[in-house]
């Protein structure tokens, strides 16, 4: 049987084992904040802005997030259906109503106009997910945040190294969050950050992120409100600090298996794949295939294809109001319509020009069948 080509798998060299180890022989006591510390200032530099808190996932940066702009129960924030759970999940946890609206036909992220029609006296905030790193139209959205008086919010769990007008994305809106899931680009494990420019905002998250205890109280463990546990540990920043000193060379990376794909794909008509419009760079997080209806290539037999030649495939997001505990919105056509006929591709750091053509010769039997 064929070696098996995994969809995803980190890039794990000897600084980040020795950075951890390091952090786990000798981050203790008064040393136990020096990689997180250390990965924050990192971070934050190389996305270009002023505040960064780093969190045990991207969901609780976005939960605290949310939290410190008051969203509450009786509120609502628009976010794309096309999107995985973490993005809704915050904002129900908080009391309030996700209100999903329909995403591009090219970039798959939400539709500015639908996001727009969708806002009511409750609207507090709209969430643009810049989808496996393509990047959303930030100069409509910040237009339509402007005139409603309601902040964008970045989730750019998917997008780093991912940017628009030459700001790289989570640093455009009222605030950005990012995942180290061990599926992303840059990992820790689990993990996640907070960013933002705005300090008062900054602040309050980073009161919140303490169990509510603000850094200036000098009372020992007094908190003046509850807060939450989303730390990321030493060990696991640790590990990120490497991880962020590599970020160029993994970023680029993924760009050249993205590349690649798109050079193959260009062979075929009604074959579409991640978009880069004027004006952005795509962080190239995950090569996604999409065919029009045309080519009758559907999801299960993907799979199927994929399978077969012991290729994992990674299906494309289900819309989130198709899942149970929610009411169906099949009126949001293209997050219903296009999960039918994508499939994300294999696109790890480490993955071979062979493994690429495998994955190639997959693709280009199930179009010429």
């Amino acid at each position: 049987m064929k070696s098996k080509i995994f969809y995803t798998k980190p890039s794990i060299t000897n600084l980040e084992i020795d950075y951890a180890t390091d952090a786990a022989t000798n981050g203790w006591g008064s040393k136990c904040y020096e990689y997180i510390d250390r990965f924050e200032k990192l971070f934050k530099n190389y996305v270009k802005v002023k505040y960064a808190i780093s969190t045990s996932s991207c969901t609780g940066a976005l939960h605290m997030g949310l939290s410190a702009l008051d969203i509450s129960p009786g509120d609502e924030v628009i976010i794309a259906d096309t999107n995985w759970i973490a993005t809704a999940s915050p904002i129900i946890h908080l009391g309030a109503k996700p209100i999903f609206v329909d995403v591009l036909s090219n970039s798959w992220c939400i539709d500015p106009d639908k996001a727009e029609a969708a806002i009511t006296k409750k609207t507090k905030a709209i969430i643009a997910v810049h989808l496996y790193g393509n990047v959303c139209d930030m100069n409509r959205l910040l237009e339509i945040g402007k005139k409603y008086k309601i902040p964008i919010i970045e989730d750019a769990a998917e997008g780093l190294g991912s940017y628009f007008s030459n700001k790289h994305v989570g640093s455009i809106g009222k605030f950005g969050t990012f995942s180290f899931h061990g599926s992303k680009t840059l990992t820790t494990g689990e993990g996640g950050m907070f960013v933002t420019n705005d300090k008062k905002l900054y602040e309050k998250v980073l009161t919140l992120s303490n169990h509510g205890r603000n850094r200036k109280e000098k009372k020992q463990f007094w908190p003046e409100r509850i807060g939450f546990k989303y730390k990321i540990s030493n060990i696991q920043a640790a590990i990120g600090c490497a991880q962020i000193e590599r970020i160029d060379s993994l970023v680029k990376k993924k760009r050249e298996i993205l590349k690649s794909y798109k050079k193959f794909v260009k062979k075929f008509s009604g074959v579409n794949i991640n978009p880069e419009p004027k004006g952005t760079i795509n962080g190239a997080w995950m090569p996604t295939i999409v065919f029009d209806k045309e080519l009758n290539i559907t999801r299960e037999m993907m799979l199927a294809a994929f399978a077969s030649n012991n290729i994992d495939a990674r299906v494309f997001f289900w819309p989130i109001s198709s899942f149970p505990m929610f009411e169906p919105i099949k009126s949001n056509y293209n997050s219903w319509d296009i999960p039918k006929r994508a499939i994300n591709l294999p696109s790890y750091h480490d993955i071979s020009k062979n493994d690429i053509n495998r994955v190639k010769s997959v693709l280009e039997y199930l179009i010429n069948a």
